[in-house]
C-alpha cells in the first residue's frame, strides 16, 4: 500500500491508496496541523490502527521548499525529514514534494467533470501552471517534453505584488504599512481576502457593516467574506471578492507568461471554488489577458478551476507510485 499526505498550514489529509491499474483510495483521516508537534507524531496517530500497515512507499505534499528530502514548513512549526520519516514509521521509502508540485501530480488522476472552465482558449500541447490560494498562495508548473508533463515546484507566490491600477497602487501603500515586503501571497491567501476587505474598510471604500463586523469576531473573516460576498448581502464582501478575483487573475497571466503555459492555466486551492462566480466575471479574464502586445496570447491559454479538494493528496499518491 501507499501512505500518501497532503499538509498544509492548518489541516493535514492523510489517507492508504492500493494500487490496481492505477490508485484507489482505501483509507482516509483529516487532522488538525495545531494539534500535534510534528508531523511524525500526527502519522504514527494515523496508523495506529491495525488495518493500516504493510505500507511500501509514503509520498507526503508540503507547504514549503524541499531541500535534500527536507523541509521546513513555511506556515508550520514543523521541519519535517523524509529520512528521519523512513526510521519513525519503519517505511522504505519516504518522498517529500511541495505541496503545489503535489496537486500539479494529481492532476492527471482527476476526470473532466473536476474542472469549472473560465476560459476555453485553444487547447494544444505544451507547457502548463497551476496556481492555487489557501491558507498561502501556491504555485507550480508542469513541463512538456513531447510526450508527457512533469511538475516542478517554485515559490512564486512569494514574489513582489505589482499594482495594475490606480486602486492596486493605494492597496500596495496600505499594504506596506502593516508589512515590510508585500508579496502576491499577502492578498492571495485566506488572510489575504481579509487584508482586502480591510483596505476598503479602513480607506473608506466601503462601509462596514455591524452584522459583517460580528461575524467575523465569531468566524474566519475570510469564509465571512466569501459567503456573503456570493450571496450579496455584504457589498464591501463583494467587492472584496472581486479585487481578489482581479489580482488573481493579473498573477495568473504572470504565471502564464513566466513558464509560457500554452497548454493552460489550472487554478487550485481551497478559495477559489467558494467565489467561482466571481471569476466567471470580466475582471477576471481582463486582468489575466492584459499583458499589452502579448494579450493576444494570454486570452487563447485555457484556464479552469480545480473543483476536487482531494487533488494534491491524490498527486503524492501517484508521485509515489511512480518514483518508487
Amino acid at each position: 500500500m501507499i501512505l500518501a499526505g497532503d499538509v498544509g498550514g492548518t489541516k493535514v489529509r492523510v489517507a492508504l491508496f492500493k494500487e490496481k491499474k492505477g490508485i484507489t483510495c482505501i483509507d482516509e483521516e483529516k487532522f488538525a496541523s495545531s494539534k500535534f508537534p510534528t508531523l511524525s507524531a500526527l502519522l504514527k496517530t494515523f496508523l495506529s490502527h491495525e488495518s493500516r500497515k504493510n505500507i511500501s512507499a509514503a509520498c507526503f505534499g508540503i507547504a514549503g521548499p524541499i531541500r535534500n528530502g527536507v523541509c521546513k514548513a513555511t506556515n508550520l512549526p514543523w521541519e519535517i525529514s523524509a529520512k528521519v520519516l523512513e526510521k519513525d514509521l519503519n517505511i522504505p521509502k519516504v518522498d517529500l514534494i511541495n505541496d503545489l508540485e503535489a496537486n500539479a501530480w494529481g492532476l492527471r488522476c482527476l476526470s473532466s467533470q473536476e474542472f469549472a472552465t473560465i476560459n476555453v482558449g485553444q487547447v494544444i500541447e505544451g507547457n502548463q501552471a497551476l496556481i492555487s490560494p489557501g491558507t498561502g498562495l501556491g504555485e507550480a508548473g508542469i513541463y512538456w517534453d513531447g510526450r508527457t508533463h512533469h511538475p516542478f515546484s517554485s515559490e512564486g507566490g512569494h514574489c513582489d505584488f505589482s499594482p495594475v491600477t490606480e486602486e492596486q497602487i493605494d492597496l500596495l501603500h496600505y499594504l506596506r504599512q502593516q508589512f515590510r515586503h508585500v508579496s502576491f501571497e499577502r492578498l492571495l491567501s485566506g488572510p489575504g481576502l481579509h487584508s482586502l476587505y480591510r483596505f476598503l474598510i479602513d480607506t473608506k471604500r466601503e462601509k462596514e457593516e455591524s452584522s459583517i463586523a460580528s461575524l467575523m469576531r465569531q468566524n474566519a473573516p475570510q469564509h465571512v467574506i466569501t459567503e456573503k460576498g456570493i450571496s450579496g448581502e455584504c457589498q464591501a464582501c463583494v467587492r472584496a471578492c472581486r479585487l481578489f478575483a482581479s489580482v488573481l487573475g493579473s498573477e495568473a497571466g504572470n504565471l502564464a507568461l513566466k513558464v509560457l503555459a500554452m497548454g493552460g492555466i489550472f487554478i487550485g486551492g481551497g478559495i477559489v471554488p467558494h467565489i467561482l462566480p466571481f471569476l466567471k466575471e470580466d475582471q477576471f479574464m481582463k486582468a489575466f489577458a492584459d499583458k499589452g502586445r502579448l494579450s493576444a496570447i494570454l486570452s487563447k491559454i485555457p484556464v479552469k478551476v480545480v473543483l476536487n479538494e482531494k487533488t494534491a493528496l491524490l498527486g503524492a499518491a501517484q508521485f509515489a507510485r511512480e518514483n518508487r
